[in-house]
């Protein structure tokens, strides 16, 4: 046979093949039309009853990463809308754990419009052969907690390094001058004063950790806020006296609150105290109360250097100074506020905030207040209630 031949026949089986093979794709084309889609899987009845009842945020993805079936926290997080899973992270995974059948474990950021990122952990597991199952847990305030507990003890241990070290450097000088009485004498003032701050910042330290989680008072007890105001401004006459400062007591007598009395009076009276810090020469200091609906409103007025209010929003955070060049010469700890807002916290109660640079500050500290049931007497003679006397917003200008 020629090679002409040869080539004629080769093309020739060549084509046979090819259309042999064109018609084998078309007839498997239709076949496959004419076929049903396979169905969507099922969730099981189980998976979707505990899926209705769960906190945490629960998602069924299919085959196609269709969202089946979620629960009501995982639309609140805006992990789905629709029938589809929003998380980037997440869907990759979820398409491993189909692929391998493996469970995995990751930490999520997930990112949500004109809201705040939420910190989640996420477990991925498969339901059978096509379904696979999310379940996160929102973790962003546990996250949020470690940033704020890491923040304390590093402030914390500033704040402890300066007075500690203070003392070291006094008692060497206090050494290399025993032969000076009067350096002696000076050295030893200042070491008293640095030793007096470390115990103020440790004892604030452990009262704000025994109040940092602002759980409700378990057995609460009358209060006589007459009695708290009293020993308040005993507390701060001295630092008082020492600036000229005067501190008057006005408003309503007789007033009660629950709650617990150390931690009320630990509140008052830093309150008074950074009055005091923060008040020139010669000013006055007024602590009234007065009552308001089924609560008592203790509020420190002072006419010091005041708050801008871009500070406001701060000035409870802890170890937070609205003016951090005045900290060391008024002695405190940046701790007093978030004190009182702790207090007020575990009372049920508030503390609100009004102040003007130059002007002077108004701290109210809110708390419940205690009303005992009326005698036959008092009930035939209602008193008019009181008005509450002492400085108020408007007399400041």
């Amino acid at each position: 046979m020629s090679p002409t031949t040869q080539a004629f026949l080769a093309a020739v089986l060549g084509a046979v093949v090819a259309a042999v093979a064109v018609y084998a794709w078309h007839v498997t084309d239709r076949q496959q039309q004419a076929l049903p889609p396979a169905p969507t899987p099922d969730v099981p009845p189980e998976v979707a009853t505990v899926l209705s009842v769960l906190r945490s945020s629960a998602v069924i993805v299919d085959q196609d990463d269709s969202v089946l079936k979620a629960s009501a926290p995982a639309y609140a997080l805006g992990l789905v809308r629709g029938t589809s899973l929003l998380s980037v992270e997440l869907l990759d995974l979820v398409r491993q754990v189909r692929r391998d059948g493996q469970i995995r474990e990751t930490e999520v950021l997930i990112a949500r419009t004109n809201a705040t990122p939420r910190h989640v952990t996420a477990r991925i597991a498969p339901i059978g052969s096509r379904l696979v199952l999310v379940l996160v847990e929102d973790r962003t305030r546990e996250r949020r907690i470690e940033a704020v507990r890491r923040d304390f003890v590093a402030n914390v241990s500033h704040e402890l390094k300066t007075p500690v070290g203070a003392i070291r450097v006094l008692a060497d000088a206090v050494s290399e001058a025993a032969d000076d009485p009067e350096a002696v004498r000076r050295f030893s003032h200042r070491m008293l004063t640095e030793s007096d701050r470390l115990t103020a910042l440790v004892l604030q330290i452990i009262e704000l950790s025994r109040l940092q989680g602002d759980e409700p008072l378990e057995s609460p007890e009358v209060v006589d806020v007459d009695q708290i105001i009293a020993s308040a401004a005993d507390t701060t006459s001295v630092d008082a006296a020492r600036k000229g400062i005067s501190i008057r007591v006005g408003g309503t007598n007789g007033l009660k609150v629950f709650g617990a009395e150390e931690q009320v009076l630990a509140a008052v009276t830093n309150l008074v105290s950074n009055a005091v810090a923060y008040s020139d020469v010669g000013l006055s200091v007024t602590i009234a109360a007065r009552a308001s609906d089924d609560n008592v409103e203790i509020s420190v007025i002072d006419q010091g250097i005041g708050i801008a209010p871009a500070e406001i929003d701060r000035i409870f955070e802890r170890f937070y100074r609205v003016d951090p060049a005045r900290h060391r010469s008024t002695g405190g700890t940046g701790l007093g506020l978030s004190i009182v807002k702790h207090v007020a916290a575990t009372h049920g109660g508030d503390v609100k905030v009004w102040s003007s640079p130059g002007r002077g500050s108004t701290f109210t500290l809110i708390l419940p207040q205690h009303i005992a049931a009326p005698t036959a007497d008092e009930a035939d003679h209602e008193p008019l209630a009181p008005e509450l006397s002492g400085v108020s917003r408007e007399d400041r200008s």
